[in-house]
């Protein structure tokens, strides 16, 4: 006997079936009990010894769809055809043939877990999305229905598998990376899994590659401008006033993020009025990049109250007097910044200003941030 490991169209637990190899100079015949996805063990001997049957060993591998007829006993179910290299292979249910006392299934998979692949969803790029729950899963059951499934997407032609392996499954890991899966991302709750099925060049799209931060700047009708001392940070302890920063979230939009700082860092409400600027930067990060968005904001409230875990100290400071730090002007950056600043403040600069999009390709709400000048916007 040997394990053989390979796709089949699913069957019950009790259907045993026989594989007769086209051209099969031994005339062999191969029996044994088999679901979608388990290691089956298949007992071999001659067609034409049928009451001392020869055991042999063998290996079937190899094996993808093929639509070329077959002829089939009378009182037997056609279950499909497979092609095996250059040979045809035919299967058949046997249910008349009781064997069970001489084949040995070596997977180990209950009853109820034997007509079962795991479930997933196509994708757009012909590929596949398996998204585990929670719930435990024995690594060995986990095993063979991954390389059970493995095999029937390759058969469909997929090419790139992900999972999604929630953290309470942290233990499913060794056993996907041993099938061939890498680590693509990971998030507080799951760790994203991705395996390139086709021999071809693997197209799967990197993990995200930038952090996107938001710097706000809120100018009053008195020319003072709303600045804050960090209690943590590379600013912590130099005196630096600076706009206040943030980072935008998962499924946040820019504008929404830098109110949302403001409003985090110095209890002062504001309404969005457009991106002034923007700068990117590489290695910023976890070797990850970085794109900061310099915003303006129009204050609708004026009454300080810290956010006391980060900021140190914040106040309405007068826009020269911000300028005219030492940090500011010996920096390019932030004399640039603060340079773009000033000439939005006299009237001589036009920012991005976020304008509603939609699209028939998704029913996501969006922005597509302008410049209005010269266009028909109201």
């Amino acid at each position: 006997m040997i394990a053989v490991r390979l796709l089949i169209p699913k069957l019950s637990s009790s259907s045993s079936s026989c594989f007769i190899v086209k051209n099969n100079p031994t005339r062999t015949k191969y029996y044994g009990f088999f679901s979608n996805h388990q290691i089956l063990a298949f007992l071999s001997y001659p067609i034409t010894s049928s009451s001392a049957r020869s055991r042999t060993r063998t290996r079937i591998t190899g094996l993808s769809s093929c639509t070329s007829p077959g002829k089939f006993s009378q009182g037997t179910t056609r279950l499909g055809s497979y092609c095996l290299k250059n040979n045809t292979t035919r299967i058949r249910s046997l249910s008349s043939m009781n064997t069970t006392s001489a084949l040995e299934v070596s997977s180990s998979l209950p009853p109820d877990k034997l007509d079962r692949i795991l479930a997933g969803k196509d994708d757009d790029h012909d590929g596949v999305i398996v998204q585990l729950t929670d719930q435990p899963l024995d690594p060995s059951l986990f095993t063979s229905l991954l390389h059970a499934s493995l095999s029937h997407w390759k058969l469909q032609g997929k090419k790139g598998v992900w999972i999604k392996l929630p953290i309470e499954l942290a233990n499913l890991v060794e056993p996907a990376v041993k099938a061939g899966f890498y680590f693509h991302h990971a998030e507080p709750k799951y760790l994203m899994l991705v395996h390139w099925l086709p021999s071809t060049t693997n197209t799967i799209p990197a993990n995200a590659s930038h952090r996107v931060g938001i710097g706000a700047f809120v100018m009053n009708e008195k020319n003072e401008v709303l600045v804050v001392q960090e209690k943590s940070g590379r600013f912590r302890g130099t005196g630096i006033w600076k706009f206040p920063t943030g980072v935008v979230d998962e499924g946040e939009d820019i504008s929404a993020a830098a109110v949302r700082e403001v409003k985090e860092e110095t209890g002062v409400d504001a309404k969005f009025v457009e991106i002034l600027a923007f700068r990117q930067s590489h290695k910023s990060f976890f070797d990850k990049s970085d794109l900061f968005f310099v915003c303006m904001l129009r204050p609708l409230s004026f009454e300080i109250q810290l956010q006391e875990t980060e900021i140190e100290a914040a106040q309405w400071m007068p826009f020269q007097e911000y300028a005219a730090q030492p940090f500011v002007q010996k920096h390019q950056l932030f004399k640039d910044i603060s340079d773009v600043c000033l000439a939005k403040k006299d009237g001589q600069y036009a920012g991005f200003t976020p304008v509603p999009a939609e699209t028939s390709l998704s029913a996501k709400k969006t922005h597509l941030y302008l410049n209005k000048h010269g266009l028909n916007y109201e």
